[in-house]
């Protein structure tokens, strides 16, 4: 009796061990699965400043223990942030070769391309150069702002201007798209190429000229958990958040193409 009575005190004692795993150790939910917590930051494309706050926000719901702290800002900027080793935890870029910087540098690896976008023309309400067409764009006197040639919005410009056998003379070489769409809200510009996405976002403030598919450019926008990140798994379930029907959803609502 007594040989029983110690063994199963000694049973016992290793249930209880056994539930007092390691401190960096994910806690489980009631359901089972893994309570995220922490902050979580994530290095998106300016383009994605809509789209993702909503995103963000759906995500803190289901894991209320993680707060998403958003840095918006063009690709290459923010591409140069990370390998310089600013802390994050996801990259979502607006250009695969800008991703590809980040990989190569070995600060994020296994991007999943969860979207696409094309160019549109933003040109302000009361629309004083009458622009109707891309066409319009080359005629003297027509004040146009693109981005700079180095971030992923300048690139899909120039290849749409050369595609088109266009010779456009900008004013202004703006950071972003949401500083393109800001001469254009202000008026200090004809027109300004930006994503479609971009003068979605904007409502009635802008006007848009769109671009024959047939005429126009697209741009793929891939995500990425970063290597350094020091919360892997509120990273990779971002990422999964954004892959996922749900996210496709939002992304779709916002104009976002499939990827």
């Amino acid at each position: 009796m007594r040989r029983l009575l110690l063994s199963s005190v000694i049973a016992a004692g290793a249930v209880l061990l056994a539930g007092c795993g390691s401190g960096s150790s994910p806690t489980a939910g009631a359901s089972g699965s893994a309570v995220l917590s922490g902050t979580l930051e994530v290095f998106a494309a300016a383009s994605l400043k809509e789209s993702f706050t909503r995103l963000g926000n759906e995500f803190h719901a289901a894991h209320p223990g993680v707060d998403v702290v958003f840095n918006f800002g063009p690709s290459n900027g923010l591409a140069l942030q990370i390998t310089q080793g600013a802390p994050a935890d996801v990259f979502a870029a607006a250009s695969t070769v800008t991703m590809q910087t980040v990989v190569q540098a070995g600060d994020a690896s296994d991007p999943k391309t969860f979207a696409t976008n094309v160019l549109e023309v933003a040109i302000p309400v009361d629309n004083p150069a009458g622009v109707t067409a891309l066409a319009d764009l080359t005629k003297p006197g027509v004040k146009v702002a693109v981005c700079r040639a180095q971030v992923p919005c300048g690139a899909a410009d120039a290849r749409l201007f050369a595609m088109n056998r266009l010779t456009v003379h900008p004013v202004t070489y703006e950071v972003d798209v949401k500083a393109v769409l800001t001469k254009v809200q202000l008026g200090e510009v004809d027109a300004g190429l930006v994503y479609t996405t971009d003068v979605h976002a904007a409502g009635t403030r802008v006007h848009a000229v769109p671009i024959p598919a047939a005429d126009n450019v697209s741009t793929a926008y891939p995500i990425a958990a970063l290597t350094a990140s020091p919360d892997k798994s509120a990273a990779q379930a971002f990422v999964a958040y954004v892959l996922s029907p749900t996210g496709k959803s939002a992304l779709a609502a916002a104009r976002f193409g499939p990827p």
